[in-house]
């Protein structure tokens, strides 16, 4: 049995504030996606000047998030970055809770994170008869109301990030014996959270 995976945990305010720039936020899940990218590439991606991507890049990489992919350059010119982990990174909110710097750092992160998978969303939204029947009959959106305990709704995090690693695994090793065919990036995105009527 292969040992659990997990995401970096960051605890360290000054990492943490490497993603309140939106900018870095995409920067980061383009190269997730991608595997590897240069400036060039992902600049073209975003809109913006490749030398202002090379500096955002560069700044991920001094906190630990992406680093440079060796052996991708063809001409020796080019500079390739992949993330630095696979299995991401993540944090806790009351890890910050305790400064107003910490709890400003958590809610223009968090809410970086949600601007750019509502945009992704709407992206897909705008281009679905692009995508045919079977990709638009296999996506979904749903919502539950439940309730939870605290405990109970951290067991349920735990269990769908089981899920979802299994179906990510499941999607890596067909890419890695050359089963590719129909099969394109998939993101899902998944909320837990209170509220009161």
């Amino acid at each position: 049995m292969r040992p659990k995976r997990e995401p970096e945990q960051i605890t360290d305010l000054s990492r943490l504030k490497a993603f309140t720039n939106p900018l870095r936020m995409q920067l980061y899940r383009l190269l997730y996606a991608a595997g590897t990218a240069t400036a060039s590439q992902l600049a073209e991606q975003v809109d913006q000047a490749p030398s202002l991507v090379s500096y955002h890049l560069r700044k991920l990489a001094e906190r630990g998030f992406v680093t440079e992919a060796r052996g991708q350059s063809t001409d020796g010119r080019e500079r390739w970055w992949q993330v630095a982990s696979e299995e991401g990174w993540g944090f806790r909110d009351s890890d910050f809770a305790d400064t107003p710097e910490g709890a400003a750092a958590v809610g223009a992160v968090t809410r970086s994170i949600l601007d750019t998978r509502t945009a992704q969303y709407r992206a897909y939204l705008d281009q679905t008869a692009a995508w045919g029947k079977a990709w638009t009959d296999a996506a979904f959106s749903s919502e539950w109301m439940v309730d939870l305990t605290p405990a109970e709704l951290a067991e349920m995090s735990d269990e769908l990030e089981a899920l979802t690693r299994r179906w990510r695994e499941r999607g890596k090793a067909a890419r890695a014996v050359g089963d590719t065919d129909d099969r394109e990036h998939v993101s899902v995105h998944l909320y837990g959270f209170p509220f009161r009527l």
